[in-house]
This record gives structure tokens, C-alpha cells and sequence, in this order.
């Protein structure tokens, strides 16, 4: 079993990595927050597959009773962040009648678990909340740090909240059944955490190729531990992303960018992010931040995992640009910019010149 801790000051919770730990999550629910009871908040893919055995474990946990309406099940797709929905998951609640020593159980993705983290943190001003994330992006990344998210229609995550887990427990035998499609976009959140903090944990990345995309299990809980690890050292040291939280968005100024100028249906988040990661590489190189072979390095690594490294069809720059207008990380009218200046020698907060942000996107192949 790997464990990670996740410490804030008063706030501590441990992050579970095992195989077969799904099958015993109602016994660490129960010695996490020992809650009244449980709401499981899935999407029809994860809980037909899952189901049975969270829901068993939940019964010998004790934690359901009699209760034939446990469940929520959202959407599998990034439209379920929506107030719709939000106020969906509350109707549930409250139909419930949970009090505030509920848990509310993410069982899923990033999605479901930044849709099921607000409603429990705004549910009677605040309930438990245990991530238990399928999907490899959820476990490295989505299910840490206590970012919780619905999106707007001009942008990504823009209404939401802090609200840390009790416990994350993470499965990797949920990643058997994953899409490839989706693993390789999971793939691009552990690249980014070598980018920004490992250069040997990115060295690794390169040459386990073969294992990680065959899901070598020495190797797979390795990846994921190491990310977990990386992920809570920068949350531990900048819960609110005041300051050197901010690095964990290498990428993500361009990804979220694309994906709303994309309608959130072309691209999975992992993807945009890939891509996005190439642009920061560039800008990097292009300001005279890094070396010029920094962007053939993250391109190869990238392309390693079938992750995209340009933009495929019409994608005009302008709308892209627009998009990255509304990222919640600008102050005022300014982008603030995670740069490299090397694999594990990143910048955050820096300026990027408009033209330079549009040359960018000329070289990941936006239409001008």
C-alpha cells in the first residue's frame, strides 16, 4: 500500500494507493470521518463497472442502512459541471434529508468529482467529502488539493470553492477498464508534475513508455505515487494558490483556453493540456527562459503517451485568445504564465506579450 499525506496545517488526510482498495473503501469512509451516512455521487460508465463492489463495502461499513437512494449519477462528460446539474445533486441531498454528518462519496473522474466536492462544500455550509478517483487524471491530480469546480459558459472552472477531501482512495486496477484515450490524458497531468518539479521522475517517464501505457502495476503505482507525492508537497506549501500553487497549472492557461473555444467536446482536458504544455515550452524558448531544445524534449515525452502536441482542425486563435482572457489566474487584465526554464526549474506569474501569446498559438497550428 502507498500512502500519501497531505498536510495543511490543521488539515491532514491521507491519499491511498492499492490495489483493490475500492473493495474496502467503506472501512476507510468510516475511519476517516465517521459519517452519518453516505451519498455516492458516479456517472453511469463508472458505477455500472464499479457499482456493486462500492456499494457492498458501503453496506458491511455499515454506512447505508436501508437506503434505495444512495446514488446520484451525473453525466460522463465535462457538461455535468453545470448549475443543472449542481442543483440536481442538491434536490438529492436534500430529498435525503442528510444531515451535516454526511459524507458525499465522488466515485469517478475529474468531473464527477469536482461536481460532487462543491455540492459538499456548500451542502448545510459544508459536509465531508471522499474522492475516489477512476481515471488516472482524477488520481494524480483532480482528486488532490481541494479544488472544487463547476465551469461557466466563458470559462473553465470559474465557480467554485476550496473544500479538502477526508480521505482519497485510489484504486489503479479501476485503469484496466479505462479508455487508452483517456489514460493518455491522465498521462499529460504526470508529465506535467515532472516538468515542474523532477527532472529524474521525468527521465523515468521517457523510458517506462512501454510499461506505464501496458499498466505494469510496480511501475503504474510508482507514477501515480510519485505525482500524489509532488502534487501535496506544492498544495502543502500553497493551499490557496497565492504563490507557488500556481506551477500546477503549467499548460493550463492555453488548455483551458482551448477547450472552451473548443466547446469542451473536442478535446479531453489531459489533451488541451498536452498542447498547452507544448505552448508554455515554447513561450519558455521563445522569451530566452530555456534552452531551445526544451520544446523537442516535452514533445517527444508528450507524443510518447499518444498525446497531442499541436492543435488538429480549425481552431482560430482569436477565440483561443478570448477564452484565455477569462482564466481565473489574471490579475486585472494580465495573464499570468507557469514557464520553464527547465525540466524541474519552473517560473510562475510570469508576463507574456500578446504577440508572443499569438505567436504561440501559430506554432501549435491555431487558425490565424
Amino acid at each position: 500500500m502507498g500512502i500519501v499525506r497531505v498536510g495543511l496545517g490543521a488539515v491532514e488526510y491521507r491519499v491511498i494507493i492499492e490495489p483493490g482498495a475500492l473493495s474496502r473503501v467503506g472501512g476507510t469512509i468510516r475511519e476517516a470521518c465517521l459519517p452519518s451516512g453516505v451519498h455516492v455521487v458516479s456517472n453511469p460508465t463508472v458505477w455500472g463497472l464499479y457499482g456493486a463492489v462500492v456499494e457492498r463495502s458501503l453496506r458491511e461499513a455499515g454506512l447505508l442502512g436501508a437506503a434505495p437512494d444512495f446514488v446520484s449519477l451525473v453525466p460522463d462528460a465535462e457538461t455535468a459541471k453545470s448549475l443543472t446539474h449542481l442543483s440536481g445533486l442538491y434536490d438529492d441531498l436534500v430529498s435525503r434529508r442528510l444531515d451535516r454528518a454526511v459524507a458525499v462519496v465522488a466515485v469517478g473522474g475529474g468531473v464527477v468529482g469536482d461536481l460532487a466536492g462543491l455540492a459538499a462544500a456548500t451542502y448545510l455550509r459544508g459536509v465531508a467529502l471522499v474522492q475516489v478517483p477512476t481515471t488516472l487524471l482524477a488520481q494524480v491530480d483532480a482528486s488532490v488539493g481541494g479544488k472544487v469546480a463547476i465551469d461557466h459558459r466563458e470559462g473553465k472552472n470559474l465557480i467554485g470553492a476550496f473544500h479538502h477531501p477526508r480521505a482519497v482512495v485510489v484504486d489503479p486496477s479501476t485503469l484496466a477498464t479505462l479508455a487508452p484515450r483517456e489514460f493518455a490524458a491522465g498521462m499529460a497531468e504526470v508529465i506535467k508534475h515532472a516538468l515542474i518539479a523532477d527532472e529524474a521522475y521525468l527521465r523515468f517517464l521517457e523510458e517506462k513508455g512501454e510499461d506505464l501505457r501496458g499498466l505494469e502495476p510496480g511501475v503504474l503505482e510508482r507514477a501515480i505515487t510519485r505525482s500524489v507525492e509532488i502534487k501535496a508537497a506544492v498544495v502543502g506549501r500553497d493551499e490557496r494558490e497565492a504563490g507557488p500553487r500556481a506551477l500546477l497549472n503549467l499548460g493550463h492557461t492555453i488548455g483551458h483556453g482551448v477547450e472552451a473555444a473548443t466547446g469542451y467536446g473536442r478535446y479531453r482536458h489531459g489533451e488541451a493540456v498536452a498542447v498547452g504544455i507544448v505552448g508554455a515550452a515554447w513561450v519558455s524558448a521563445r522569451m530566452g527562459l530555456a534552452a531551445g531544445d526544451l520544446v523537442a524534449r516535452v514533445e517527444s515525452v508528450l507524443a510518447k503517451y499518444n498525446l497531442p502536441t499541436r492543435l488538429a482542425g480549425a481552431v482560430p486563435a482569436s477565440e483561443v485568445l478570448a477564452a484565455m482572457g477569462h482564466d481565473k489566474k489574471r490579475r486585472g487584465e494580465r495573464l499570468r504564465w507557469v514557464l520553464l526554464r527547465a525540466p524541474g526549474d519552473p517560473l510562475y506569474g510570469h508576463e507574456v506579450p500578446a504577440a508572443v501569446a499569438r505567436e504561440a498559438l501559430s506554432y501549435l497550428g491555431a487558425a490565424d
